[in-house]
């Protein structure tokens, strides 16, 4: 049999697919384009993007990379390498000109740009029916994540343009077309240090080239010879580039070093792809349709290879499930549309026309549980609650300068907000792999151990401390601030709070020191226990969170924590503005809708507190008694019939709940005298 990807035969779909001007093809793309930005349209969370923008504003004003550290005060003035440096200079002038609308409009472009070239590399390989518009779909649900403000985004185009230039190869494509490849390797260099991959796919194309059996040999032979010309090609240009092998050094030394360091492993995208959500991305779809395409053909050398070594890399980290998605895609559709093309046609086929709006409908069905999902809201804005904009606002309203400690994450936001002020510039980077092996050890004690926090602490000695106000489980760092008395919380939101050392500004300190919130989760969880059976420091604890509310838009934790106050004062009113307030900023706040439920049945709202327990349930699940309440608030209502349901799913779940049996007894018997 003659395995894919050779030039003849052509597979019967690519024989008896559309054009791409067909009607129906025209309609299925438009409505995919649209499909494909509104899903890469969610509110931008990552946290890079600073640090990028950072790096691109002094690239241009200085007029070239810089080659010493701008970013971070332990290391400033020290050689350093700036990675994605053109990405870096691409997006500033953007951010300049138009900020976050230019940005998502980049998004936009470069988005639909790469899955136009899968498509043509679906076509390529010979999916040329409408079957390819819905599996294009679903890649980009999949790759959505990967659409943020990041280098990754042109780096997967080069991936794709590659692709598509190398399958046209396999199709006996003019070689000059091939040397196209050296100028995306060159970019690709320069652009993101995962250059590499584009050299993987460079030797499968050739592991292709020369085991691959079904076509005469002369002409493997000369696409072998080709390719490895490129291959060399692109590895020389990859030099030209202004931190030279520096550059291509780093890919390895993230794999065999830096991925190990205790520090780097806490980021969640270097973490193993977990097999549950493997299943949940469609990791199975691939290996499932390659199989079964084996059964009707021998075996596609290239996409074998491809998936062995990119299904690999994606379980090894799911930072790599991206480029496997953009992998996958032409292949799947190609398997697909064979697979398709085997099924005998009804007598009554489907019109095309139909066929197009069938696949859209579907398309849009699958993404919509991806548009409405509250953790990923939709929205042409980045996420407030991603960096410490109004800490930010304080520090410099009130001219506080030092050396500073901040968790990695808020690092590139400083560098960006203050620029090359060394007095403001934060201790580790949103790139920690570039911050000296001894700091990022130090840090990450600190935040597990007082000893940690003790030694660190010595050898630093900060002036100022700003750290992410939701800490990790393993992270007590803020809890070893409470117990430190050289430090004061003079500003908190739901980005950050904001420490400082006493002697250093003690005006600041008496005009702005909460002497009651603490800055840690344990002594917030403390003293909303306190407060219970303690009404003057109830009334203290009141006064400061009511002043941090106001010091910020972004107040949710502190409203959070208000509203439980209030319901200890038998305050209902205030309960409910504060904890509605808290869900407009964090709506997945667990046990929130559940006060909310009770606080309406107290105030004899029975339908309000019915919608508010029962979106409880649907967003974390029924708690203890939580039918039970449901039944009381139908009750209520006047609604016998949902009352005793809802009484007997609470039996159904709790036996023993006496509130529950009493009251359907009750409704029972009042029923049966009734009638």
């Amino acid at each position: 049999m003659t395995p894919a990807g050779r030039a003849a035969p052509r597979s019967a779909s690519a024989s008896r697919g559309l054009a791409l001007r067909h009607p129906a093809m025209i309609a299925a793309l438009l409505g995919a384009a649209a499909i494909v930005v509104v899903s890469s349209s969610f509110v931008l969370f990552d946290t890079d993007l600073w640090q990028h923008l950072a790096g691109g504003r002094e690239i241009w004003r200085l007029g070239h990379p810089p080659h010493v550290n701008l970013w971070t005060w332990p290391q400033y003035g020290e050689p350093a390498f700036l990675s994605s440096w053109a990405f870096r200079a691409l997006i500033w002038p953007l951010w300049s000109w138009g900020g976050i609308p230019a940005l998502f409009a980049w998004r936009w472009i470069t988005t639909l740009a790469l899955f136009a070239v899968l498509l043509a590399v679906a076509r390529t390989l010979g999916a040329r029916g409408l079957s390819a518009v819905l599996v294009l779909i679903l890649a980009a649900l999949d790759y959505r994540l990967r659409t943020s403000i990041r280098p990754e985004s042109v780096a997967a185009l080069l991936f794709a343009l590659e692709l598509w230039l190398l399958e046209r190869q396999r199709r006996g494509a003019a070689p000059r077309e091939a040397w196209w490849i050296v100028a995306l390797g060159w970019t690709w260099a320069n652009m993101h240090i995962s250059y590499d991959l584009g050299l993987l796919l460079l030797g499968i194309y050739a592991l292709d080239a020369l085991v691959a059996t079904g076509a005469p040999a002369a002409p493997r032979r000369a696409r072998l010879a080709l390719l490895l010309q490129v291959g060399a090609a692109v590895i020389a240009v990859s030099f030209l580039n202004p931190f030279g092998w520096t550059a291509l050094w780093q890919p390895f030394q993230f794999a065999l070093f830096w991925r190990h360091d205790p520090l780097i492993r806490t980021i969640g995208e270097l973490q193993p792809l977990p097999p549950s959500l493997a299943l949940a991305s469609g990791l199975w779809a691939w290996p499932a349709l390659a199989i079964a395409r084996s059964w009707r053909r021998s075996w596609d050398v290239a996409e074998v290879a491809a998936l062995l070594v990119f299904t690999g890399l994606a379980f090894s980290s799911t930072r790599f499930v991206g480029p496997w998605v953009l992998i996958a895609a032409p292949f799947v559709a190609r398997d697909l549309a064979e697979l398709l093309e085997r099924i005998p046609a009804p007598p009554a086929r489907v019109p095309l026309g139909l066929q197009s709006i069938l696949i859209l409908a579907l398309g849009a069905l699958v993404a919509w549980p991806q548009w409405t999902r509250p953790d990923l809201p939709l929205g042409l804005s980045v996420d407030p609650s991603t960096y410490p904009g109004a800490a930010c606002d304080f520090i410099a309203a009130h001219g506080i300068r030092g050396r500073t400690l901040n968790d990695p994450h808020h690092g590139g936001y400083l560098a960006y907000r203050f620029g090359t002020d060394r007095e403001r510039l934060p201790f580790i980077s949103s790139q920690p792999e570039y911050a000296r092996p001894e700091d990022r050890t130090g840090f990450l004690l600190a935040l597990v151990r007082w000893d940690g926090w003790q030694a660190l602490e010595e050898r630093c000695r900060f002036d100022v401390v700003l750290l992410e106000r939701e800490q990790d489980a393993a992270d007590s760092l803020l809890d070893f601030l409470d117990r430190d008395p050289r430090f004061a919380l003079v500003f908190a939101d739901d980005a950050a709070e904001l420490l400082i050392r006493r002697k250093r500004f003690p005006t600041l300190v008496d005009s702005f020191a909460y002497r009651v919130l603490p800055a840690g989760r344990e002594s917030r969880y403390a003293l909303t226990d306190a407060a219970e059976s303690d009404s003057t420091l109830r009334r203290a604890a009141e006064a400061e969170l009511d002043r941090m509310i106001a010091a910020s838009p972004l107040s949710g934790g502190a409203s959070h924590q208000r509203g439980y106050l209030a319901l200890m004062d038998r305050d209902w009113d205030g309960a409910r503005r504060n904890l509605e307030r808290a869900l407009r900023l964090d709506p997945l706040l667990p046990e929130v809708h559940e006060a909310l439920g009770d606080v309406a049945l107290t105030q004899g709202r029975p339908r309000d507190a019915v919608r508010e327990l029962d979106l409880e349930r649907r967003l974390h699940g029924p708690s203890p008694g939580l039918f039970y309440r449901i039944g009381v608030a139908w009750q209520q209502a006047g609604d016998l019939g949902r009352a005793r349901a809802s009484y007997r799913r609470e039996l159904a779940r709790d036996p023993g709940n006496e509130g529950a049996r009493d009251s359907l007894e009750r409704l029972t018997r009042q029923s049966r005298d009734g009638s």
